[in-house]
Formats: C-alpha cells, sequence, structure tokens
C-alpha cells in the first residue's frame, strides 16, 4: 500500500510520533509527513507512505488553512499558550479594533520567526537555544497571507481568526503581531490546521481509526494516491509504444504540450511525473505500478 493518509493529529502529539504510529499500522519504514504541525497544534498532517515519499519537493509547499483562537491580554515567550508570561494587560480589545488592523496582515510580507522554533541556526534549533538563553541573530522570511478573517468571540478579549496562508507562516507570530497592532499583549491560545494542500479535514482520520481500519481490512481505503494527490498538474498522454522508453528514462518529443512537472501516461497507464521542456518529456519520479 502507498500513498497518502491524512492524519487528524490531536494536541499533545509531535509530528514526528504521528510518524511513527503511521510506519507501524501500515508496516513499513517508508513514511514521511508533508510539513510539521506544532505539538500542541491539532487538525490535518499528510502523511506519504511508501513511494508516495518521492512527492515531498511536489506537495510541501501548497497552501495552508488554520482556524485559530487569539487571546488579548497576554503575551509569552513562546507566543502560544504554553509559554512564560512576559506581559499583561487589563485592556479589552473590541472586533472594530481587530477588523482595522487585518487589512495591514494580507498578502505578501515579512515575519521574524519565534526563537521557539524548529528553525535553525548553526546546525542547532531555535528552540534548543533559546532554552540555553543563547543570543541569536533576528530570522526573517517572506509570507503570503491571502485569507484573514475574524470569527465569532469565544469569550473576553478572545476570537477566533480564520486563516490561509503559505507554508512557513507561524500563526502564533501573526496573533502576537495583531496584538502589537493593537497595542494590547497577544498570544495564540490554540490552533487547528484544516487544510495542507488538497488534503483537508473532511479527508483526516486519527490514529485509533487508522488501527480499527486495519483490523478490519480496509486500511487501505484511507490512503490518497499519488496520482490522485498531484491532479493539479497537467496531463500528457505518450503513445502506448512510448511507454517501455519513458520507464526507461528516455525522452519523448511532444508538441504543443504544457512545461514543467506534469503527470505522464502511456498506454492509458499513470507512470508518475514528467519533467517537460524544449518540446520534450522525460519520465523524473516512476511511481508505475504493474
Amino acid at each position: 500500500m502507498e500513498g497518502i493518509v491524512t492524519v487528524l493529529k490531536p494536541p499533545g502529539m509531535s509530528s514526528s510520533d504521528a510518524v511513527v504510529d503511521v510506519r507501524k499500522i501500515f508496516e513499513t519504514r517508508r513514511v514521511g509527513h508533508l510539513g510539521t504541525l506544532d505539538p500542541e497544534a491539532a487538525g490535518v498532517l499528510p502523511v506519504c507512505v511508501g513511494r508516495a515519499v518521492r512527492l515531498f519537493d511536489y506537495l510541501v509547499d501548497k497552501r495552508k488553512e488554520y482556524l485559530a483562537e487569539i487571546a488579548f491580554g497576554i503575551a509569552t515567550d513562546t507566543q502560544d499558550a504554553q509559554g512564560t508570561v512576559t506581559e499583561r494587560s487589563d485592556r479589552i480589545v473590541t472586533r472594530e479594533q481587530i477588523e482595522a488592523v487585518l487589512p495591514r496582515f494580507l498578502g505578501e510580507g515579512e515575519q521574524v520567526a519565534p526563537m521557539y522554533s524548529a528553525l535553525k541556526y548553526n546546525g542547532k534549533k531555535l528552540y534548543d537555544l533559546a532554552r540555553k538563553g543563547a543570543e541569536i541573530p533576528e530570522k526573517r522570511r517572506k509570507v503570503l497571507i491571502d485569507t484573514l478573517a475574524l470569527g465569532e468571540q469565544t469569550d473576553q478579549n478572545r476570537y477566533l481568526l480564520r486563516i490561509g496562508c503559505s507554508r512557513g507562516t507561524y500563526v502564533r507570530t501573526l496573533c502576537a503581531d495583531l496584538g502589537a497592532a493593537v497595542g494590547v499583549p497577544a498570544h495564540m491560545a490554540f490552533l487547528l490546521r484544516t487544510a495542507s494542500g488538497a488534503f483537508t479535514l473532511s479527508d483526516a482520520v486519527s490514529i485509533a481509526q487508522l488501527a480499527e481500519r486495519k483490523a478490519n481490512g480496509t486500511l487501505e481505503t484511507a490512503l490518497t494516491s499519488c496520482e490522485d494527490a498531484l491532479a493539479f498538474l497537467p496531463r500528457i498522454d505518450l503513445a502506448a509504444d512510448r511507454k517501455k522508453p519513458a520507464l526507461n528514462g528516455l525522452e519523448t518529443t511532444v508538441y504543443d504540450g504544457p512545461k514543467g512537472n506534469v503527470r505522464l501516461y502511456a498506454d492509458g497507464a499513470f507512470l508518475g511525473i514528467g519533467c517537460a521542456e524544449n518540446g520534450s518529456v522525460r519520465l523524473t519520479v516512476n511511481l508505475f505500478t504493474e
């Protein structure tokens, strides 16, 4: 069995722990997730199984969607609810104040990466260095936020945010920055990832549900095939007699076809990912199954 399983990760489980559990259930070592989800966050964690691990570079950069709870009045050193309180305020923040600053964060911009993150400096993770009190140069990264909507109020000074953004966006940093924009300290109280690329909550299954499907012989139903996961790529169909040469890595002339990465087919069979350029195409990731 191979493909992508959309794991419903609960708070308290690390992304690495989820990979270990999937590895045991599918009884294969060829397993890897498509982007870390913080241990205290919940939601969608796509995990590649078998040859699907070859698709990491093609799937990892896809857009993410989140539902977050922002809490005003308290700032922490980790920008989330697990950190140490660094600042407090009794000021009440209104919907109008929040909505007035939201447009500032839409579009392309830069974020200062939080000190308590998995980014590395001189080969060491920032959160390990932060715990030791080391001084580290500020690290910035470009992000794109295309959706930022204020949801319902959950409590005094607490609101839900719906966010659509690029890979690498720190939602907890966004919450802290929103607090700074309205002049009141803030942190991220809760985070749920609702989508990672084409993988959504409606597809997600828990580790316990995966174990149940394995027990009743329906484990394969939890997988999205490699072919379906690549549906966003344009398709090129080769003549039947080009199937064997393509599988052997030989180039095939293509007239008026798409350029770049494509889904490659021959004689009706899915071969894998091809690279089309200069009027020809060559199989670069072989996913063909007899």
